[in-house]
């Protein structure tokens, strides 16, 4: 997967109650949600090369 670097983030919105706490939360749950498709991205890459060797050890 291609590494992003962000250079400037701008994020706006207006809601009810404190912008801080619903912006965390809000950042934390899909970050949480990129990780696990970045992880499990990772993993088949992972078993795909390991899959692989196994098959250049043959004959």
């Amino acid at each position: 997967m291609p590494k992003v670097t962000i250079h400037h983030l701008e994020v706006r919105f207006q809601v009810d109650g404190d912008d801080g706490a619903v912006f965390t939360r809000l950042f934390n749950q899909h970050i949480r949600a990129w990780a696990k498709l970045y992880e499990d991205a990772s993993a088949r890459a992972r078993r795909t090369e390991t899959e692989r060797r196994l098959g250049d050890g043959e004959g």
